[in-house]
């Protein structure tokens, strides 16, 4: 028995490993984000930083957090098997919650799902013993009251509404303000951000830079001596007490102080915007890693004390051993705390799924249009519908000269930014120091604000300030934010209920259970890790866009935009090609499940081809107007008989899926061998097509002998169709599987047409 309770601690400590490489990768956007979407410097040197910040936070934190201990439930009225049950039920539950969100890019935040999960395993644990009739010392029945404390679930529920709605608000404003004195174009570091070279006076330049630096570099310290160090072994109560008596004076001097030696830096070229940036990079680290170690190895660690203090007391049975101990406070060995550190610090610099995360912010406050990862949504057109008719009602009262002028300082045409940045360093240097004052302020007032919401949303409300959502992507911006937001919320839920559910099966299924949710838990984590890595391998359309978005020479955008548009067209048609080989078998085979899976593949593969739309047309507006009105009309005839393509597909599959699913008699042998010889003629002729669909191979010659082969196959099933016509006169046949049949042909003579106009279209464009 004993042995079995260790091997549980030890896959508690084992996911706690795993739980620190997912949580890291998770968290990564709190700190990268505005350091990479700015460029402020390599993405090496960036992560050099964050990591030395991650490391340092973990390594001086002098203890975890208690929640894990007697945060949310009272382990006076909880036995070692009760904690057992939910510490193991909250870190399986933990690892997959955090490695399916990192997988779909989105960031969510790990002290809502550890709270949560915490939450949903005592309380589980509490529902079985109310329900068995457990008292307290003095017979008295124990209550939901006794066994939880609530108190922590609901004061991180308020920091979720403060944080999201708060750092939005904030962030627009400052991020406005900030606009109105900078504008997109301003002097720093001896060089100038204007593309027509105007420099601006070197003093009034620099002494805006300087006071913009020296709040900054103030606010950034505060936040470290507040956030980053206040749960560290160098923060003594008398260090703590100094600080707080003397806070304004800290403040006041280090504004003083700061702003004069950033004003002198910037007279003197040092980069000082980079220097902000950078030190809120490292601030951030630190304090998240300081902060949020607790999320990752709180419950392990918890789990193993419970276990010594278990193991203390001989062979007492684990079900009435009650584990008074963990209401005291916690003091973890600095051992334990500088190994979580370095392997944060490796999750950080070689997880890709960290980079995934990262991208996602990045991308929804960028300044410039591009690849738009989310799609449109009812809410989010609302919601631009009715800012755009307030916005007007607004600057309807406001005169027309300040309107110009406001315009003026807004106008980011005139700027030129640092090559593949998604904003400059400006906001940038908002972000950073606007998210640390708000966690430092909520830390101060003892609001449990997430860095992960607070940072997220800082970035949206500058970028939102920026003018970055133009009408042409704000609908896409906002449902991507939705998106996020609505994955906060739904961790605190899937987290409860699923943790609930769990540590109901642990603890009446005992060890089996345990050890089957041990396997579930390694087995969907090799899954969903190899299922990232394939949808991560070679897409090469997205590193097409991404150089096409950044190369400033029209020349070489042309070649690019020539060459997104063949990959694109040829992964296509290699969806259409397969796709319909195994509609058609599935349906003279009678196999259900692969016309189910095509449905979804049909939709997905549609999606994909908008996502692509959206970039060429992009891609379009970035190269010579004169060219684009010339190849815009070939262009748009090669898109969209893709689609069409695609809607034939559809057409084919939904027929064969009701007749299939509804087991009506199959197709003839006649109807077999005919299909099964023009499956092989149509994807020969899809193959060779795909063989000469790049720029350079693209030939009116070769397209012309393909257009041409293509349409004599198309009379060929023209011909067969009208024959299977006249058969059905002539003798009996099965009606129900004939007109799927002839429906098959007759799309298939469609998807011909279409591939002949397709080919049409990609050769005058491409020429």
């Amino acid at each position: 028995m004993n042995t079995l309770f260790l091997g549980i601690v030890i896959f508690l400590i084992v996911l706690a490993v795993f739980d620190l490489v997912v949580g890291v990768s998770n968290d990564a956007v709190n700190f990268l984000n505005s350091a990479i979407g700015a460029k402020v410097a390599t993405f090496k040197t960036i992560v050099l930083i964050a990591a030395i910040g991650v490391f340092a936070g973990a390594a001086l934190s002098n203890g975890m957090m208690d929640v894990a201990r007697h945060g949310i439930m009272t382990p006076t009225y909880f036995s070692f098997y009760d904690v057992m049950c939910v510490f193991l039920a909250v870190m399986v539950t933990d690892v997959i919650l955090l490695d399916i969100f990192n997988t779909l890019g989105m960031p969510t935040s790990t002290t809502v799902s550890m709270v949560f999960e915490l939450l949903g395993g005592a309380f589980a644990i509490a529902i079985i013993h109310i329900f068995s009739g457990a008292t307290d010392a003095q017979g008295e029945a124990l209550t939901l009251g006794d066994l939880l404390n609530t108190e922590k679930a609901l004061s991180v529920i308020l920091g979720i509404f403060l944080s999201v709605a708060v750092a939005f608000v904030l962030g627009t404003l400052v991020q406005w303000v900030a606009r109105m004195v900078f504008s997109f174009t301003y002097r720093v570091n001896g060089k100038t951000t204007s593309s027509k070279g105007d420099m601006g006076n070197l003093l009034s330049s620099s002494i805006k830079i300087g006071i913009f630096g020296g709040i900054a570099v103030t606010s950034i310290i505060w936040f470290l001596l507040i956030n980053g160090l206040k749960s560290s072994s160098i923060m003594t109560p008398e260090l703590k007490e100094t600080i707080d008596e003397n806070t304004w004076l800290i403040l006041g001097g280090g504004l003083a102080l700061f702003s004069v030696i950033m004003t002198l830096f910037s007279i003197f070229k040092f980069p000082v915007l980079r220097f902000v940036v950078l030190l809120g990079t490292f601030a951030l680290a630190m304090a998240f890693a300081g902060n949020h170690l607790v999320n990752f190895v709180g419950v392990p660690l918890t789990g193993l004390e419970s276990y010594n203090d278990y193991m203390e007391n001989g062979t007492v049975d684990a079900s009435s051993f009650m584990m008074t101990s963990l209401m005291e406070t916690a003091h973890t060995p600095t051992l334990y705390l500088t190994f979580a550190g370095v392997i944060m610090v490796l999750s950080l610099v070689f997880s890709k799924k960290a980079q995934n995360v990262v991208k996602t912010s990045v991308d929804l406050s960028r300044q410039d249009e591009g690849d738009e990862m989310f799609g449109s949504s009812a809410v989010a057109r609302i919601i631009v519908r009715t800012t755009q008719r307030t916005a007007s009602t607004i600057s309807g009262f406001i005169p027309k000269g300040v309107g110009r002028w406001i315009d003026s300082r807004f106008n980011a045409d005139v700027a030129v930014l640092p090559e593949g940045a998604a904003f400059d360093q400006i906001r940038a240097s908002v972000n950073l120091v606007l998210a640390g004052l708000l966690v430092a302020f909520g830390t101060s007032m003892k609001l449990p604000l997430s860095t992960t919401y607070v940072t997220f949303m800082v970035a949206m409300g500058s970028s939102l300030a920026d003018r970055a959502w133009s009408r042409e992507s704000a609908v896409f911006r906002i449902t991507g934010v939705l998106s996020v937001i609505g994955g906060w919320f739904i961790t605190a839920g899937a987290a409860f209920i699923m943790c609930f559910l769990v540590t109901n099966a642990l603890f009446f299924g005992s060890f089996v259970a345990m050890v089957v949710a041990v396997m579930i838990a390694i087995a969907l984590l090799i899954k969903s890790n190899a299922k990232y890595e394939s949808n991560q391998s070679g897409d090469e359309t997205d590193l097409l866009f991404r150089q096409l978005s950044r190369t400033q020479d029209k020349g070489e955008r042309w070649q690019l935009l020539k060459m997104h548009v063949s990959h694109s067209t040829v992964h296509q048609l290699q969806f259409v090609s397969s796709c319909f080989q195994k509609v058609t078998s599935a349906f003279l085979n009678e196999e259900y499940s692969p016309l189910r899976q095509s449905t979804h593949e049909i939709e997905t593969a549609r999606k994909q081809l908008k996502r692509q739309r959206r970039r060429e047309i992009i891609g379009l507006r970035k190269i010579d107007p004169i060219l684009a009105m010339e190849r815009n009309t070939w262009y748009f005839l090669n898109n969209s008989n893709v689609e069409q393509m695609l809607y034939c597909l559809k057409r084919i599959n939904d027929p064969c899926r009701e007749h299939v699913g509804n087991n009506f008699r199959p197709a003839s042998s006649e109807q077999v061998n005919s299909l099964t010889g023009y499956q092989q003629q149509i994807a020969d002729l899809f193959r060779r097509t795909e063989l000469v669909l790049t720029p350079s191979a693209i030939s009116m010659d070769k397209t012309k002998e393909l257009r041409t082969q293509a349409e004599q196959l198309q009379h060929q099933l023209t011909d067969h169709r009208q024959q299977v016509i006249d058969s059905m006169q002539k003798q009996s046949v099965n009606i129900e599987s004939t007109i799927v049949y002839l429906n098959i042909i007759q799309e298939s003579q469609q998807m011909l047409s279409c591939l002949r106009h397709m080919l049409r279209g990609i050769t005058k464009f491409c020429a």
